[in-house]
């Protein structure tokens, strides 16, 4: 069976990564022990130490040897955030840019990442210069702590202004403290951005009650809201004493399938501080993810891996 899934994924061109951060791979050994062992929060700014050492050319080198890579394990096609921000400044969208324009083997887009928010000015400055020519506008909502659904207000504003399809981070942690998916696809709807927004992780939907989750997926499908999911992201979840539903560390996808919600998946980090052991490796984040939410779906599978990932790119 699994010989039978490599084969229609590559009869369908291949794997689509629908979500990465390329500008950051292969960055692993610039880190110590024990930073790669830190929070999720406190690796957000242990990567500006790799940023501030990054030139144009280094960015540019970093991503076309994470593409070559990518090409070798069968993917045509990746989407990468790529940081926009004081320390990175708009070096490595230029260069990103740059790639995605040149490379002719493999079809690559970027999206900005706001991981230092959306409201500082100087933040606020470089972003708003990437987003004419970046191809998916994308947010990280707890960037912004306190301020969640003011971002998201003001990066649906741009995905209204510049048309454009907007990628957000939400509900990363597992924890039931989490609600950002709910708030993501009502968000959705009152900004009339339905069909046009999709969520990226949405791990901690999985926490909660049954009956949360159901009114989340039918609110989700209202929006049209899609999915990617990254399922190694955050299977290196800590253990906490949190009371909540039994579930592993990964979106409920059986579930968002179960709701006809369009579901695609990605990498996320390589070789980095965040994730120093992962290679991006699609079949592995396939089987992982087929393993821990009990897909075997064969074509399901080939969807979510191939065509969901080009839905969810505006590309089809």
């Amino acid at each position: 069976m699994l010989e039978e899934l490599r084969n229609k994924i590559k009869e369908k061109g291949g794997f689509v990564n629908a979500h990465s951060h390329l500008d950051r791979a292969n960055t692993a050994r610039f880190f110590s022990k024990e930073e790669q062992y830190k929070f999720l929060e406190e690796k957000w700014k242990l990567v500006d130490k790799v940023k501030k050492d990054s030139d144009y050319w280094r960015y540019k080198v970093r991503i076309n040897s994470a593409l070559n890579d990518q090409l070798k394990m069968g993917v045509n096609t990746v989407c990468s955030f790529i940081d926009v921000d004081p320390i990175a400044s708009n070096r490595a969208s230029i260069a990103a840019r740059e790639v995605s324009q040149e490379r002719k083997d493999i079809t690559f887009l970027v999206a900005c990442q706001t991981l230092k928010g959306v409201f500082d000015e100087t933040s606020d400055g470089l972003l708003r210069n990437c987003l004419g020519y970046i191809n998916i506008i994308g947010s990280l909502p707890g960037a912004d702590k306190g301020r969640e659904s003011e971002h998201i207000d003001k990066v649906m504003g741009w995905a209204k202004q510049y048309k454009k399809r907007l990628h957000v981070h939400v509900d990363q942690l597992n924890t039931a403290a989490e609600k950002e998916t709910e708030l993501l696809a009502r968000k959705t709807i009152e900004h009339g951005l339905e069909g046009k927004v999709t969520a990226v992780h949405s791990i901690s939907l999985a926490c909660h009650p049954k009956s949360y989750r159901e009114e989340v997926y039918k609110i989700s499908k209202d929006a049209g809201l899609s999915f990617i999911t990254c399922p190694g992201a955050w299977i290196d979840h800590p253990r906490r004493e949190d009371l909540a539903p039994i579930h592993n560390a990964i979106t409920p996808v059986d579930e968002l399938l179960e709701h006809d919600l369009v579901v695609a998946i990605g990498s996320d980090n390589i070789y980095d501080v965040y994730k120093p052991f992962a290679d991006g490796d699609m079949m592995f984040e396939l089987r992982l993810l087929l393993e821990a939410c009990k897909i075997y779906d064969i074509d399901e599978l080939v969807k979510i891996s191939t065509t969901n990932g080009k839905k969810v790119l505006g590309l089809r």
